[in-house]
C-alpha cells in the first residue's frame, strides 16, 4: 500500500475519532432543550430549577475549558480527551437515573467536564494533518458539528422525551459517549507539546475563579427586573481581583500557565475581543429573540415551540453544517482574516434584514435570515474564530489560546442574553405590546456585531496556517 493510501486511511480513522467525540459533546448541549419541560414535570420541579441545571453546564464546560486543553499539552491530548468523554458518559448515567434536580445539577456539573472537545479534537487534527487546505476543510466540518448536527440533535431529543421519558435523553448521551470513548481510545494517536513542563495548577484556581465569578453575574443580570444586582456587582468586583491575582501568580511562576507576554500579544487579546464581541452580539439573537419572535401571536408568526424551531433552528444549523467545510478549505488560501470578515460582513447584513421581517407576515423571510445567518455565522464567523485559536496558538503552549478562546465564547454568550435582553425589555412599553422591543434588540446586536467586526481587523495573519502565509509574520504585538 502506497504512503499515500496509508495517510488516507489514518485520516479518516482519526477524524472518525474526533467526530465522534464532537458528536457527543454537542449532544450534551444541544439535545436536552427540547426535554427541559418534561424534566419538569416528572422531576416536579419548577422552570427556573431546570433552567439553573443548564448553566451548570454550560459554565462547568467554560471553566474547564480553560485548563484541560492545557494538561492535555503536558500528559498527552488524547489522554485527557479520552478522560473527558469518560466522565462525560458517567455524568450522562447519573443525569438518566437521577430522582431529583439536585441529582441532576450534579450530573450536569459531570457533564461539563467535556466543555474542551472540540479545541482539543482540532489541536489533535493540526498536529496529524500540516497540509493547510486539508486542515482547513476538515476543521470546518468538526467545528460545524459543534454548531448543531443539523438539527437532528434536537428532533431526537423532543422525541425521546416526550416518548420515552428525559432519562431516555441521557441514556441516548451515555452510548454515544461510550462509542466516541472507544473510537478515540482505539483510532487516534497521541501527541504532547514539543517542550515538556508541569501543569500551573496555581495559575488555575484564580483563573477558574475569576472566569466562573463573571459568567455567574452575567446569568444573574439576564434575569433582568428579577436579579439581585448587589449579588452581580459583588461577583464582578471578585472577578476582577481574582483576575488581578492570576496575572501576579503568572508573573513570578517559571512555568505558567498563561505567560503573560502572551496574553499581550496581538495573536490573544484582539481574538479573544473579537470573540467576545461576536457572540454578545448574534446568540442572543438567534437563539432567543428570533424563536421568541416566531411564537408571538400578536408581532410575530404564532408558532409553537416545535414548529418554530423546524423554522428558525434547523435551518440555521444545517446552513452551518453544509458551509463549514468549505470556509475553513478557503481559509487555507484566501486567509482566515479574510473570510473571517466576508463572514461577519454577511451577518451584519443579515442582523439588518432581520429587521424587515419583524412585523412581516412572511414565513419565507423568517426562514430566508435564519439560513443567512446559519452561512454568514455558524458556517463562516464561528468556523474561523475557533480556528484562528489554533493557528495563533504559538507552538511551546498550544493549548493555552484554544482554552482562553473557548472561555470567550462562553462569556460571551452569557453577556449576550444580559445585554440583549436588558435592552429588548427597555424599549418594550409597559403593555408588553408592540415589536419595538425586537426591533431593539436586533439593532443592540447589530452595533455590537459592528464593533466585532472592526476589532477582526486587529487580528494579525497566521504564520503557517496558510498557503501562501509569510513566514515572517510570526510577531503578533
Amino acid at each position: 500500500m502506497s504512503e499515500t493510501a496509508r495517510r488516507r486511511v489514518n485520516v479518516g480513522a482519526l477524524m472518525a475519532a474526533l467526530l465522534a467525540a464532537c458528536v457527543a459533546f454537542q449532544l450534551n448541549a444541544s439535545m436536552l432543550s427540547p426535554a427541559l419541560v418534561r424534566i419538569e414535570e416528572e422531576l416536579d420541579t419548577t422552570s427556573a430549577a431546570v433552567g439553573l441545571t443548564q448553566t451548570a453546564f454550560f459554565t462547568a464546560a467554560a471553566l474547564f475549558s480553560l485548563f484541560l486543553p492545557r494538561l492535555g499539552d503536558i500528559i498527552g491530548r488524547k489522554k485527557v480527551l479520552t478522560g473527558m468523554l469518560v466522565v462525560l458518559t458517567i455524568g450522562s448515567v447519573v443525569a438518566a437515573l437521577a430522582p431529583s434536580i439536585e441529582v441532576l445539577f450534579l450530573a450536569r456539573l459531570i457533564q461539563g467536564v467535556s466543555g474542551p472537545v472540540v479545541p482539543l479534537t482540532l489541536i489533535m487534527l493540526r498536529v496529524e494533518i500540516r497540509d493547510p487546505r486539508l486542515y482547513g476543510t476538515l476543521m470546518g466540518v468538526i467545528t460545524a458539528v459543534n454548531g448543531g448536527i443539523a438539527g437532528v440533535d434536537a428532533v431526537a431529543g423532543g422525541y425521546l422525551a416526550e416518548n420515552h421519558g428525559f432519562a431516555s435523553v441521557f441514556w441516548a448521551m451515555a452510548v454515544v459517549g461510550a462509542v466516541a470513548t472507544a473510537l478515540l481510545f482505539f483510532l487516534a494517536p497521541e501527541s504532547r507539546a514539543e517542550k515538556k513542563e508541569k501543569m500551573d495548577w496555581v495559575g488555575v484556581v484564580p483563573l477558574v475563579i475569576s472566569v466562573g465569578t463573571l459568567l455567574t453575574a452575567f446569568n444573574e443580570a439576564g434575569k433582568l427586573s428579577d436579579a439581585n444586582w448587589m449579588l452581580v456587582a459583588a461577583l464582578i468586583v471578585i472577578g476582577v481581583i481574582a483576575f488581578v491575582a492570576f496575572w501576579k501568580v503568572e508573573n513570578r511562576t517559571e512555568q505558567p500557565l498563561v505567560a503573560t507576554y502572551l496574553l499581550k500579544q496581538r495573536s490573544t487579546w484582539a481574538l479573544l475581543l473579537t470573540t467576545l464581541l461576536t457572540m454578545t452580539g448574534v446568540f442572543a439573537v438567534i437563539n432567543g429573540i428570533i424563536p421568541a419572535l416566531a411564537q408571538d401571536g400578536a408581532v410575530g408568526f404564532g408558532m409553537g415551540a416545535e414548529e418554530s424551531a423546524w423554522w428558525t433552528l434547523t435551518p440555521y444549523a444545517i446552513a452551518g453544517l453544509v458551509i463549514g467545510p468549505f470556509a475553513g478549505r478557503l481559509a487555507a488560501g484566501w486567509g482566515y482574516g479574510k473570510v473571517l470578515r466576508i463572514g461577519m460582513i454577511g451577518a451584519v447584513i443579515t442582523l439588518a434584514l432581520m429587521l424587515l421581517v419583524v412585523g412581516s407576515d412572511s414565513k419565507l423571510g423568517l426562514l430566508g435570515v435564519s439560513v443567512l445567518i446559519g452561512i454568514t455565522y455558524a458556517g463562516i464567523s464561528n468556523i474561523m474564530l475557533n480556528g484562528l485559536g489554533i493557528v495563533l496558538s504559538p507552538r511551546e503552549n498550544p493549548g493555552f489560546l484554544p482554552g482562553l478562546n473557548a472561555g470567550a465564547f462562553n462569556l460571551g454568550a452569557g453577556l449576550s442574553f444580559a445585554v440583549i435582553y436588558a435592552v429588548k425589555t427597555a424599549a418594550t412599553p409597559a403593555d408588553g405590546a408592540g415589536s419595538t422591543g425586537y426591533y431593539a434588540g436586533i439593532i443592540a446586536g447589530l452595533v455590537i456585531l459592528g464593533l466585532a467586526l472592526a476589532s477582526s481587523f486587529l487580528i494579525p495573519r497566521p504564520a503557517d496556517a496558510e498557503v501562501d502565509a509569510a513566514p515572517a509574520e510570526t510577531d503578533h504585538r
